[in-house]
């Protein structure tokens, strides 16, 4: 799994077959096609193993942190902790699920879960704020993070998602509370 949720951040899905995962798993490819029958059932599996992180990773912002000011910054410094590699292959959630979505064409996928559930946390650290406009809020957060992942690939330049995680953190603050 590891190694199959590597190759599929760093090459994309369309560039990653399983000879690839089986390869920098060191493992042979029989191996491979006796846990995933195919590469969709790694994609799958990769996709689960991204939420699951994502899940954890909230839960534990919660845990650390007492306010949702807090928690909303720790995901913000938690992100741009990830500036070097966003630089290099872009946001490991956005890039993965916008691939998987343009993929799977009309039909839901569960890559969407990707964006999906940390606009859902945000939206509940708004709402504990007292905001009405917690859901409108929370996209814009995660809409300026990931374009800004998406600039920051571009450009190469990882000092722009630092850049973006500074304003973010002062757009918060400024943001009226009623907790």
């Amino acid at each position: 799994m590891a190694a199959a949720t590597d190759l599929l951040y760093r090459q994309g899905v369309e560039k990653t077959t399983l000879a690839d995962i089986a390869r920098a798993a060191e493992v042979p490819l029989g191996n491979v096609y006796y846990y995933f029958k195919t590469k969709d059932a790694i994609v799958d599996a990769v996709v689960e193993a991204h939420v699951q992180y994502i899940e954890e990773s909230t839960a534990s912002l919660d845990r650390r942190y007492r306010s949702p000011k807090g928690r909303l910054k720790g995901l913000i410094r938690m992100l741009t902790d990830q500036r070097d590699v966003i630089a290099q292959y872009g946001c490991p959630d956005g890039t993965l699920c916008s691939e998987l979505v343009k993929r799977a064409g009309d039909d839901d996928h569960e890559a969407t879960r990707l964006v999906e559930i940390p606009v859902a946390w945000a939206e509940k650290q708004f709402r504990a704020m007292g905001r009405q406009d917690a859901r409108d809020l929370a996209v814009e957060f995660m809409a300026s993070y990931q374009g800004t992942a998406v600039v920051t690939q571009a450009l190469r330049q990882p000092s722009l998602l630092s850049d973006e995680g500074r304003r973010l953190e002062r757009w918060i603050d400024s943001l009226q509370t009623t907790e």
